[in-house]
Formats: structure tokens, sequence, C-alpha cells
């Protein structure tokens, strides 16, 4: 999709927003949900199991939990989060979660809409982000009630549907559809500007506050974003405009896409930005001769579209998987589904302890499982090694390597899942400890193992070793923000480097991250940047004495 030219940008002076977010995904809806008004106070009707933290709530249980010290309430707990408010706010909303228990939230939520603080979020689709490409039937990771957002039960929205044993699981229809609705129920939509595409976040300075902005209108024409945020701010005929430190302000630029896909730009200014845009946006890419060639994708839907047309069936060469995470298992179990046959590549080996089926529960996650047994007992078998010398050879026999070592897989080496998953799904042979050399356009791949060279013909490629998040509107595509400013933003590896009680870039006053940026990869946890940011606002506002009187009750 083509982005307009910003010359093509009104010159009037846009308005001023205090907060603007972008991305429309569960960690910004989480954030408008506490910049609304909503607070969270302990419930005088519940007992937090853990007596220290409980003693501490017990203290300032007339104060709201964004109004406390978070940094003192976090001391001292554990949990599977870097990040100790996501920590916090996991547990005062699923407490002792982690032991299997299921007690419920600590947390009374109140609305005072006297603490409103304006804001925008900007999403590229409807209300729930990436949760809407996602497919639809499969089983998301985290339970549905850790996929919940506060103050509404995910279970009242769903119809309570069970699944047997995994009945506790939802799927990506269900919880984009729980979003959406969550925004709907909760008076939040008004906050929200869908189809929005920013194309530029740059720092700029003012001489004085307001000044020329209060009355600031950028005529966007009928539907566009710039009229949706007049209406939205606009108190007794003015834009509220809250002061910042030093008088920076951050400038957003980029485009709206409305009917007969017209793209009308926009430009804010805004007090606080914060990047909510999850980590869904670029592929990790091999960086290997043939990456770019058409059979080789980098997204599990081209497996599921390839199947829906009848352009792969039983009669076809293998599918060729990279990766050994969840995406790769997704896609191993739609292929093994459709009886076509697959090549599962990875570099790990079998029992490595960081694979992430080592971490899920059988009872749980059985088809996951499924796939690890097969990973471990359906491992190739160096019956023709090659080389470099003789890779022609090689190629020979691979369309049929799935049906002629699959009946009679020999153990790999380290193999701990045992013979419990021979023939579950004949067609599959994995290869740890492999890694692709090339692809090339005669349809064949190199695969490079155990000091050998081995050629397959295959039918497709599909690249699933994890997502970058691209922020190519910041300066330097923001690798100035991470933790190692020599390297990209990688959620895992280079996550954006936040103060961790108020989710602020440190080397970015006014610049705020959540969720994935910050290595928050889980919907249970991500809402703990909501709580520091909210918290971190809020705070700041009361200090300066400019908290919103009358902005909560005009915006909602």
């Amino acid at each position: 999709m083509p982005l307009l030219e910003e010359t093509t940008l009104p010159q009037e002076h846009p308005p001023t927003v205090p907060v603007v977010i972008i991305g429309n995904g569960p960690s910004g809806i989480c954030l408008s949900y506490l910049l609304s008004g909503y607070k969270p106070y302990l419930d005088p009707a519940t007992v937090h199991p853990n007596p220290i933290l409980y003693r501490k709530l017990q203290d300032t249980k007339h104060l709201p939990i964004t109004e406390q010290d978070l940094e003192y309430l976090s001391e001292g707990l554990e949990g599977r989060s870097s990040n100790p408010v996501a920590v916090l706010f996991d547990t005062l909303l699923h407490p002792n979660a982690d032991f299997g228990y299921k007690f419920p939230s600590v947390l009374q939520w109140r609305r005072d809409k006297q603490q409103h603080i304006p804001h925008l979020v900007l999403g590229r689709g409807t209300p729930g982000g990436a949760w809407h490409a996602m497919e639809g039937s499969m089983l998301t990771i985290s339970l549905g009630i850790w996929m919940e957002l506060p103050g509404v039960n995910y279970k009242d929205l769903t119809n309570g549907k069970r699944r047997d044993v995994t009945s506790d699981r939802a799927t990506p229809e269900e919880i984009s559809s729980y979003y959406c609705n969550y925004v709907k129920l909760k008076g939040l939509q008004k906050n929200f500007v869908d189809n929005t595409y920013v194309t530029s976040i740059q720092k700029l300075y003012r001489g004085h506050e307001g000044k020329g902005l209060e009355n600031g209108h950028t005529h966007q024409g009928d539907g566009g974003v710039g009229d949706g945020v007049n209406e939205s701010f606009e108190g007794n005929g003015k834009v509220c405009v809250m002061s910042g430190g030093g008088g920076a302000l951050w400038e957003v630029r980029g485009y709206q896409q409305v009917q007969n896909d017209t793209h009308v730009p926009f430009c804010l200014f805004a007090e606080n930005v914060v990047l909510a845009t999850g980590a869904s946006d670029s592929p990790v890419r091999l960086g290997v001769e043939g990456e770019d060639l058409p059979f080789v994708s980098h997204s599990i839907s081209d497996l599921g579209l390839a199947v829906s047309q009848r352009k792969l069936d039983k009669n076809s060469d293998p599918v060729l998987i990279v990766g050994a995470g969840l995406s790769a298992a997704d896609a191993v179990l739609c292929a093994c589904n459709s009886n076509i046959r697959v090549l599962h590549v990875f570099r790990k080996r079998i029992d490595d302890s960081d694979l992430i089926f080592k971490q899920l529960p059988k009872t749980l996650y059985p088809e996951y499982h499924k796939v690890y047994n097969m990973m471990c007992s359906q491992a190739y078998t160096n019956v023709a090694p090659s080389s470099v010398s003789n890779r022609p050879q090689a190629v020979s026999i691979a369309s049929s390597v799935c049906a002629k070592m699959c009946p009679k897989p020999q153990l790999a080496a380290g193999n701990v899942a045992g013979n419990a998953s021979i023939n579950l799904f004949p067609d599959y042979t994995s290869f740890p400890e492999h890694c692709v050399v090339s692809f090339q356009s005669d349809m064949k791949c190199l695969l490079q193992g155990n000091n050998s060279l081995k050629a397959f013909k295959i039918s497709m490629v599909l690249v699933l070793i994890g997502t970058n998040p691209d922020l190519f509107f910041l300066k330097g595509q923001g690798q100035y923000l991470g933790q190692d400013p020599t390297r990209p933003i990688s959620c895992k590896q280079n996550p954006i480097d936040i103060d961790p009680y108020t989710f602020e870039c440190t080397k970015e006053p006014g610049l705020f991250a959540m969720g994935p940026l910050v290595g928050d990869n889980f919907v249970r946890f991500l809402k703990g940047g909501a709580l520091g940011i909210a918290s971190c606002l809020l705070k700041r506002l009361k200090k300066k004495g400019k908290l919103i009187s009358n902005g909560g009750n005009n915006i909602m």
C-alpha cells in the first residue's frame, strides 16, 4: 500500500493530544481502559494468598493501585516476566496462577471520570490488532482467562464454550471478538481511530506551551483522523492541551484509509507517545540464497491458502518447514492433517531444554506434544549422506523421503519421547541440528547437518523462526532505543530499554513502550505495561496540578 508524501499534509496547526498510543491490540486497549478513569482498588472481600503483598495492599487500601508505589509493591515478587510491574499486575489479577490455582482477582474497579486522560489509539484495523489476522480455528497457548482484560470476564463474552481437555484455551477468532466487544462495553470507542497507518514520529519543541495550538484544526475531510480528533477533544470550542516537560512535543504523521481505498493524511502533536505495536510486523529471515523465491513463505497463512486452493495434496513433493517454535508446530499440524508430506528442519537438539514444548503441560497442549514426539522419534537417519561433490545424486529420492523413512523411523540421539509417536503422521520427517544452506529455482533445497549436505525436492517452504517489530516510523527504526543500541530492536534478543516501573524509554522522555517491544509477549503480562504507564502519567499530572476535570466527560 503506497504512502502519501508528507508534503501533501495541510499546513495549519494540528491538534495536540495528551497521549497517542500506536497500536490497538490488547496492549493499547488495556492502556486506554486505565487512561479513561478506571482505577484498580483492593477488593475488601478478597484476601491475596501472598501474605507480604496482602499486608502492603491493606496498608494503602484507600488508594488505587495506580497511585501507590509500584516498586514497593513489586518487591520480592517472582513470575514469568522480567518486568516487575507485569508480575505485580498479573498476581493481582490471577493470584498464584503459575501454581495451577484459579483464585479470583483481588482488584475492584471503580471509574473516576474526573481523572480521565484524553488520548487516541491508532490502529491499522479494528481493535484487537494482530489477533484478527491469525488462523481462527487454532487454539491459543495462553488460557482464555489469561487473555482477558480488566473488568470484563472472558467467558461471559464467549458463552463459556468448552473443548474437552482444552476447554480453558481459546481460538484467535474468539479472542479478537472479545477485544472488539470489550472496547464497546467499556465505552472506549471514541478513543480509537481504525485503519490508520503511522509513517513518522519525531520529537519537536515549542517556545510557548499551547501557543497557536489551542484551536488548531486539520481539515482532513469527512471521516479523516483530524476530524475525529477535534470531535473527541474539543471542550467548549477548545482543544485539551496538557503541558509537557521542557515544551517538547511529538509529531505523529500518517494516513487513514477510508472508503474506496482513499488515503487521508493526518498530523497530530502529542505530549506523550506509547509504542504498543506488538512484534508481528516483520518475519525473521534466514538470510540464505533463494529466500525470495516465490515458493518460500514466511507466513503460516500461505500454507492454509495453498491447501484450500488444492495446490498441495498427498501427492505433492514435501513441504519444508523451518523452525522449532509454536508457529512451526502449527504448520506441521496443518500440513499433516491435510495429508501433506513434511520435512521439518530446526537447529536445536531434540533434547534442548529451551524448546518451548518442554514448558507446556501435556494435558493442556496435547497437539504440541504430538508434534514434539514426532520431532524426537521420526528424525532423519542419514541413509544416503551427500556432500558438495555428489549433491545432484542426493535429490533423486527426496520427494519420497517421508514415505520411505517414517514408517520405521530410528530414534535420534538424546531422544526423550520414546516410541509413543511412531506412525502418528507417517509422512513426517524431522531434521534436528540442521540448517538451510540455500533454496534453488528448480524447487530444491540444500540442508546442512552432521558435517554433510543433503538436497531435497520440495513443493513449498515455510520459514517460521519468529518475528520482529517494524519501527520504520522512528529515527533509525528505533534501534537507539534498544538495550543494545548497536543492534536492531528484537523482542527476545534486544527489547526497548525502559524504566521498569514507568515503562518510559530510558533514552526518550515522553516516549513509552509496552508489550512484546519490552519483552512481554503474552497478554497475561503486557497488561502490566498499561498499569505502569497509566500510573506514571497520573502521578505527573497530579504533581503539576493538571489533572483533567472536564475532558473525561466530553470524550466519553
